[in-house]
Order: C-alpha cells, then sequence, then structure tokens
C-alpha cells in the first residue's frame, strides 16, 4: 500500500473549476454508489469528534474509500483526515491518501456546484462569511468556474481576514469586492449567500426580511439559520439520511436531493422569486471520487 502525501497531490496542480467538475460527476453516481451515512464519536464535555465515512463506488470503478477524520480546537489546523482507498475486485489496500486538500477543496467544489445550480437567473451579488480553508475553497471554486461573469461579491469583516482574502483572489478582474461590518449587511439585498461560519450559539440573522425573494443561501457547516428552514420555499441536501436529524426537517415546505436536481428528476429551482437552501453535510462519496481521480493521475506521471 503507498501513502499518497498531501504535497503529491498539491503539486498536480488540480484547477478548482476541475473539483466542481468532479463534484458534478460523484453527485451523478450517488444512486449507484453504496454509502451509507457517516458516523460520528463526540467526546464527551467537547465539541472535539472522530467522524468515519464510507463510500463504495460503482462496480466499473472498481474501488472503496474510508474516510477518518477529527476534529480537535487544541490543534492547528483543527481538523484533519485521512483515506485509505482499496480494490473493490478483491479488496486490496491500494493507498492511504492525506485528505487536508481533498476535504476543503470537495467541499468548496460543492457549494459552487450548489450556487451555480440554484442561484437565480439575475445573480449579480454574492455574499461570503466566514474566510477560512472551507469559505475560501468555496469562493476559489466558484470565481474559477464563472470566469465570464461580471458580479459583486460581499466579505463579512472579521480580523484582517476579509482584506487578505481580497488580496489573495486579486487577479480575478471581473469581481467587485466589498467589505461588510456586520451579517446583516451583509445579507440584506445579497442574492446569494454562503455561510462557512463553524460555530454559531445562535441564529446568525434575526430578521428573516433581510433575505430577498429568490436569495439563495448556502451554509457549509449548516449552523446559525434554522430560522429559515420553516419559511424558505425549498431546500435541497446532499443526503436525506443526514439531514433528516435537523430539528426542523418534518416542517421544510419542499425538499429533494442536489443529485436528483442534477440528474434531471426533480425540479430545482423554478423561478426567481423562490428562496432555497442548499445543505450539504458532506459525501465520502465525493472523497472517494476524488481519491480515485488523484490515484489515476498519479499513475499516470
Amino acid at each position: 500500500m503507498k501513502i499518497i502525501e498531501n504535497d503529491q497531490i498539491v503539486a498536480l496542480d488540480i484547477s478548482p473549476a476541475q473539483c466542481v467538475e468532479w463534484a458534478y460527476e460523484g453527485f451523478l453516481l450517488k444512486r449507484k454508489s453504496c454509502m451509507p451515512p457517516k458516523t460520528a464519536i463526540h467526546l464527551d464535555g467537547s465539541l472535539d469528534f472522530f467522524r468515519t465515512m464510507p463510500c463504495l463506488l460503482p462496480k466499473e470503478y472498481g474501488r472503496f474509500g474510508c474516510k477518518n477524520a477529527s476534529r480537535f480546537q487544541c490543534s492547528h489546523p483543527s481538523v484533519k483526515s485521512y483515506l485509505t482507498l482499496c480494490d473493490s475486485t478483491n479488496g486490496n489496500f491500494i493507498a492511504l491518501v492525506n485528505c487536508d486538500w481533498i476535504t476543503p477543496m470537495r467541499t468548496g467544489a460543492v457549494a459552487a456546484l450548489a450556487i451555480k445550480t440554484f442561484r437565480k437567473s439575475d445573480a449579480r451579488v454574492y455574499s461570503f462569511m466566514g474566510l477560512g480553508c472551507a469559505g475560501k475553497a468555496a469562493l476559489r471554486c466558484f470565481l474559477d468556474s464563472t470566469k465570464n461573469e461580471h458580479y459583486e461579491v460581499r466579505l463579512l469583516q472579521y480580523k484582517d481576514h476579509a482584506d487578505k482574502t481580497i488580496e489573495e483572489f486579486s487577479s480575478y478582474k471581473n469581481v467587485e469586492f466589498r467589505i461588510m461590518d456586520s451579517v446583516d449587511s451583509l445579507v440584506d439585498g445579497s442574492d446569494v449567500v454562503v455561510s462557512a461560519i463553524t460555530q454559531s450559539a445562535g441564529l446568525l440573522v434575526n430578521d428573516i426580511s433581510l433575505f430577498k425573494p429568490g436569495v439563495l443561501l448556502v451554509p457549509i457547516h449548516t449552523r446559525g439559520f434554522q430560522n429559515c428552514d420553516t419559511v424558505f420555499d425549498k431546500i435541497f441536501g446532499d443526503d436525506t439520511a443526514q439531514i433528516s436529524g435537523f430539528q426542523f426537517f418534518e416542517q421544510f415546505k419542499s425538499f429533494g436531493e442536489f443529485c436528483d436536481v442534477l440528474s434531471g428528476d426533480i425540479c430545482g429551482r423554478e423561478n426567481d422569486r423562490q428562496r432555497i437552501i442548499s445543505y450539504n453535510i458532506g459525501l465520502g462519496l465525493h472523497d472517494v471520487y476524488f481519491a480515485y481521480q488523484i490515484e489515476k493521475m498519479l499513475k499516470s506521471k
């Protein structure tokens, strides 16, 4: 069994737009894959946890994988993960894959794909809060896959994160960046709101009327928007089993899986006035599919 290190993956120079394409392809495999819900063990008296995410890809891919992830507040980065990749035709272990690059990039790619899939037709104002690894990966994947569009990107001010993000993304000349001082001002008038805030003791936006008709809300870490769950017109998620435990799941006005929208089996956005939420908890399928593609690329070098 070989070990695929993070620097080997980074050296492949995989574009964010390619990650969005892999996210799309992965969703189309969901109904043919075997993927039980992720399991988590939480440590008593803390927010720290261990998580396991297995997935068997369709037979023609010949791959099974299982990602093990942990989150410890005392660590930096706080989230660490690796994946065991196996040959599903004989059970042999193929590789132990470092997922430091895979996890944020597949998370960001899914968020970018959600934006492109569920935004209203004339969306121009895109707002991002939580500019850590996942938030910046989502922004990077979105910008890289929409280079021919012109729009405004709002960033929530927190420490010096917004200023550093603008500097980091200065090569994108089709974007006008604005820094907002509060969550309310960030949300008010936005066509798309993306949150990658990892912890929220309560609601992030108390006044739901700030979410204009036609808005798309993409809470990457799912926290802080429970007051929208029973009010928004449609909610889509990456996996029913991982979302059905949400407090207000039974009160959703409408729910469907993201993969069924992409395959054309159900309708996504129906008009430019619907307010939509896209909850994506994270699929082991995407981790395994990314690892499968990376293994192929390394093998061909």
